[in-house]
């Protein structure tokens, strides 16, 4: 009925589609490569980390603000990998930098209010096939590491010291099979983190747009609340963005300390 308030037609999953922007008929031996708006939020958010990374490169003698983040960011990354790998631990800096501020950048672009200039951000971590090719990138560096330092006697890593002999056929499968569920594990953590924290804030979203939609009343008893939630939660996504980050820069560190030092 046209007096009726029209509720609102939020589709939660709908934020998670990957689309094709500059037409769909991309295709290289049959496989699509289209350039999507998955693929452009991966060039903004490695664009807006070359930007922060250069502006704080300076090397001023006294050092601003910007170059004290990035230096606090490095010297951060530096600890984690000394504690975790020791002194051989510093030739992986660049690397677990680079992840570690790619998906905290990622993650903090796609929590940007930019709806409300007309730019939709695109959660890219919340797709296992991205999350999932990184995971798949720290776990070659460690089959890499592992083989060429320690040749075959890395597969003694499945085998803990102190093993009894009769357990060994035991524990040898079991510690493979949980190897190789590490770069499943390590995407999965992130994409569902990121996934259901967005889902979360579209479903809100719905609820204040529709309690608003209903009636005054209905505003003030269902709207507002979850605009508080919605904001409340936002500031929590913040922070997930963040501990995200760092527990997949810190775990990738941990299975290289394991090709290093085979721990």
């Amino acid at each position: 009925m046209a007096g009726e308030a029209e509720t609102a037609k939020v589709d939660p999953m709908y934020q998670f589609t990957v689309e094709p922007l500059l037409g769909e008929t991309w295709n290289i031996a049959g496989y699509n490569i289209a350039f999507t708006n998955s693929a452009l939020w991966m060039l903004i958010t490695a664009v807006v980390l070359f930007i922060f990374m250069i502006g704080g490169m300076k090397r001023e003698l006294v050092p601003g603000r910007w170059q004290m983040m990035v230096e606090t960011f490095t010297g951060f990354i530096e600890d984690m990998l000394d504690a975790n790998i020791g002194e051989a631990g510093r030739k992986y800096v660049p690397y677990i930098f680079s992840l570690f501020m790619f998906i905290l950048f990622a993650n903090l672009l796609g929590l940007m209010p930019l709806g409300l200039v007309g730019l939709h951000p695109f959660t890219f971590t919340s797709h296992f096939t991205i999350t999932g090719v990184l995971a798949i990138m720290s776990f070659l560096i460690v089959l890499v590491v592992g083989f060429w330092k320690h040749g075959l006697h890395f597969f003694s890593l499945f085998v803990p010291a102190g093993t009894p002999l009769p357990m060994v056929l035991v524990i040898a499968p079991i510690e493979f099979i949980s190897f190789l569920f590490r770069p499943f594990s390590l995407g999965l953590r992130l994409f569902v983190a990121m996934m259901a924290g967005h889902v979360l804030l579209e479903v809100l979203s719905t609820f204040v747009i529709d309690g608003w939609n209903a009636g005054a009343g209905f505003g003030l008893l269902v709207g507002v609340p979850s605009f508080v939630l919605m904001v409340a939660i936002c500031a929590l996504e913040i922070l997930v963005a963040g501990i995200q980050a760092y527990v997949f820069a810190l775990l990738s560190s941990l299975y290289i300390n394991d090709a290093e030092n085979l721990h």
